[in-house]
């Protein structure tokens, strides 16, 4: 497990508004586009195998020459399977597509709030924002109640998971201050909570209902439509650009708070706005598809093994890397058994679990062992 630490480079320093700025080398300049480029590359070739796999299957040459001739450039063959552009545009698209958008933003929110906390433990989950969006799924389907018609689930998941980080937040916060630790043991306090009502929620609910609530828990992107992207597309871009525009903030805080401050960063506004960033990402991609864990924890530390600890690569690395285990996820998740879908949180976790195992086992050989 790589630990997020300080990120001032060897190389150089510039002093830039009252605080320092950090020049990476040409070597590294070259290896961390070396690295975006290569998530990227991996990220659309796996969007194209996973579009084109299916009961209707199509090739990588026929997605891709379907997605050119809609934007008007008539290069490649069209699909030649019958219904294949249905298929493609009506079930593959939106669901491929929602993918990335979810595991950008899980990425993106777990990078932020373990340099935000300073640390490697922290993800989206610690602030309440999972197990609130439960609380708010589970209670719409326990009451029945649809107000937003098929929007409701979602729609309450969206306002229960930020409501609960806000919850969290103001009850750690004293004295006009935040520490770390607080917010920490508030955040578990909270949704010990959350998984007390979420019990009773299933204990008063029909069958139906707990059904319903365990399918939500597992994570799932069976129901993805282009309305469903339209919704979480807008949120992840606002969060992830809000991201990167703090990270030459987010790599003076590393150096500590106190620090920080004496280096001109708002500590406490800094720490309340990434806060409400990691909330509005992590609440718009559970709000569809329930809850997906591990990957908000296990890729910032797989992307910093590679990367380091500068939050200028750190966060769209996350972001890309989240989103090729997302969507390669989904893609096992409805292919692995033939007519059956498996659930996605469910493989998240079956491999993210070992995977962080093996971080931390790695950080603690490093450090000499166990303390």
């Amino acid at each position: 497990m790589s630990e997020p630490r300080t990120v001032v480079e060897p190389s150089s320093r510039s002093a830039v508004g009252g605080g320092i700025r950090s020049v990476p080398s040409r070597g590294r300049r070259r290896r961390d586009a070396m690295l975006l480029a290569g998530l990227g590359a991996g990220l659309v070739l796996i969007c194209l195998v996973a579009a084109g796999t299916g009961q209707v299957h199509v090739s990588p040459a026929e997605v891709l020459g379907s997605v050119l001739h809609r934007l008007g450039l008539p290069v490649g063959p069209l699909p030649s399977a019958a219904q294949g552009e249905n298929a493609l545009w009506v079930v593959r698209f939106p669901r491929v597509s929602l993918a990335v958008v979810v595991g950008a933003s899980l990425g993106c929110a777990g990078a932020l709030m373990q340099g935000v906390f300073g640390n490697p433990l922290a993800e989206p989950g610690v602030i309440g924002v999972s197990s609130g969006a439960a609380v708010g799924a589970a209670a719409t389907i326990v009451t029945g109640v649809a107000t937003l018609g098929g929007w409701t689930v979602a729609a309450a998941a969206f306002v229960t998971g930020l409501l609960t980080t806000v919850v969290v937040y103001a009850m750690s916060r004293a004295d006009g201050r935040t520490e770390v630790v607080t917010l920490v043991l508030t955040g578990i306090a909270v949704n010990a909570v959350a998984g007390a009502v979420l019990g009773l929620l299933m204990f008063f609910g029909d069958a139906d209902a707990v059904r319903a609530i365990a399918f939500w828990q597992l994570g799932s992107l069976a129901q993805a439509t282009w309305g469903s992207v339209a919704v979480t597309l807008p949120c992840a871009v606002v969060g992830i650009g809000a991201a990167l525009a703090a990270a030459g903030r987010l790599d003076l805080l590393a150096l500590g708070e106190r620090p920080a401050r004496h280096l001109g960063v708002p500590v406490e506004r800094l720490r309340l706005l990434m806060i409400t960033v990691t909330a509005l990402l992590a609440a718009s991609a559970v709000a569809f598809t329930g809850i997906i864990s591990f990957v908000g924890l296990v890729v910032p530390h797989l992307i910093r093994l590679v990367a380091g600890p500068g939050h200028r690569v750190l966060i769209p690395a996350s972001a890309l890397g989240g989103a090729i285990i997302v969507v390669a996820a989904d893609l096992a998740a409805r292919t692995l058994i033939d007519y059956q879908e498996l659930p996605l949180g469910v493989l998240t976790a079956v491999v993210g679990g070992p995977c962080f195992f093996w971080l931390l086992r790695r950080a603690r050989n490093r450090a000499g062992g166990w303390a």
